[in-house]
């Protein structure tokens, strides 16, 4: 019961710091905006959802207005792109910047060249140059085989020579993503989850450094010192509060992402390895706060604390070497990459687990500790 009294106390003071509820709020919109940057940037690389939104509408395009019935043409449009047609081709290249994304101009037959002006401090420059190559390539390839004396039908089967059927199975059990695209599930699941869900963490380890280094300042620690309960209770009642809300929260974030049209598998052992990272990361903060007199300092403190744990956990997640698989497997980001993204799991990636949960436990035996080593001088 007193272990619960000092959690209920803690909880208190957590729920009247405006800054706590603000920074909850601050994440909402950290989700959603990385969230519709992972959409965004998806679709701004990649042609078919371009197209599938109808955005390439507005890329448009600058031609001469006597290429209009000519195959180039009939390529470029297959392509999807807004061809405007100019008779003097210097009234497109002045308007090449502001209305149009690219020019194209062709020499006269036999030769027709093709020779394309784009503007590269365009977003969509990488999608134009794309779209624009593939049709050259196309009429290039017509070029060719026109010269070898072959008919259209011959053409025609030439260039598409097999023709695929894709017959979709198990699209029931299909995950419903808002992207189905690969950069999306890329970035989402290879970036934005962990950190999402991280997020509450990384905030309440700055918010728990008050716990005893404020005790400190207002003079009440000594009185936590004289409480009746063993160290480990009152760590325990200290941790309790915030380690809850943080786990609330991430809970919350799951369910925020799944709604969103990101679903998360695997949420009970992503839960699990949440907890215990929580418990490092708040561990690591009131041992901070144990150990310095004021809260300048141990704001400074846990910054940097904050700077090594985000290079640790997230720099993993861009490294692909094989030599260190076997040590990039145990960091917490990249079992909650592997658990998060599929719903099949191996026996292996459990095992992977264990080292976090040590660590844990370890930081949680040496903050007990300290706060014992300082209450035996204190007292």
């Amino acid at each position: 019961m007193k272990v619960l009294a000092l959690a209920k106390k803690e909880a208190q003071d957590i729920l009247t710091n405006k800054i706590y509820i603000m920074v909850v709020f601050v994440q909402i919109f950290i989700i959603i905006g990385a969230f519709g940057l992972g959409i965004a940037s998806s679709v701004i690389t990649d042609p078919t959802l371009l197209d599938k939104y109808g955005a390439t509408s507005s890329l448009k395009v600058g031609i001469s207005e006597d290429l209009t019935n000519s195959n180039i043409v009939t390529d470029l449009k297959a392509q999807n792109l807004n061809l405007i047609y100019f008779n003097d081709i210097k009234d497109a290249n002045a308007l090449l910047g502001s209305e149009l994304v690219a020019v194209i101009q062709v020499s006269p037959p036999p030769n027709e060249d093709i020779v394309f002006q784009s503007d590269t401090s365009n977003a969509f420059y990488p999608i134009v140059s794309q779209k624009i190559n593939a049709a050259v390539n196309k009429f290039r390839l017509e070029k060719k085989l026109q010269s070898a004396g072959l008919n259209p039908d011959q053409i025609q089967k030439i260039q598409n020579p097999v023709i695929l059927n894709e017959i979709k199975v198990n699209e029931n059990n299909q995950p419903r993503l808002t992207v189905n695209n690969s950069y999306f599930v890329e970035i989402m699941y290879g970036f934005i989850v962990p950190f999402v869900l991280l997020l509450p963490f990384f905030l309440a380890s700055n918010i728990v450094t008050d716990s005893i280094v404020g005790e400190k300042e207002r003079k009440t620690f000594e009185m936590i010192l004289m409480t009746p309960l063993p160290s480990s209770m009152v760590i325990i009642g200290k941790i309790l509060p915030i380690l809850s809300f943080s786990m609330i929260q991430s809970i919350a974030w799951i369910i925020l992402l799944d709604i969103l049209g990101v679903p998360i598998f695997n949420s009970f052992i992503l839960i699990f390895i949440l907890f215990f990272v929580g418990l490092g990361f708040i561990g690591i903060g009131i041992l901070i706060s144990m150990i310095v007199d004021s809260t300048k300092e141990a704001n400074s403190a846990i910054t940097l604390a904050l700077m090594f744990a985000t290079f640790l956990l997230f720099i993993p997640l861009f490294i692909k070497i094989q030599y260190f698989g076997g040590i990039l497997d145990v960091i917490p980001t990249v079992l909650m990459v592997k658990l998060s993204s599929t719903p099949n799991i191996s026996l292996e990636t459990l095992l992977f687990l264990i080292p976090t949960v040590l660590i844990s436990i370890l930081i949680f035996g040496l903050t007990v500790n300290y706060f014992r080593h300082e209450r035996a001088i204190r007292l």
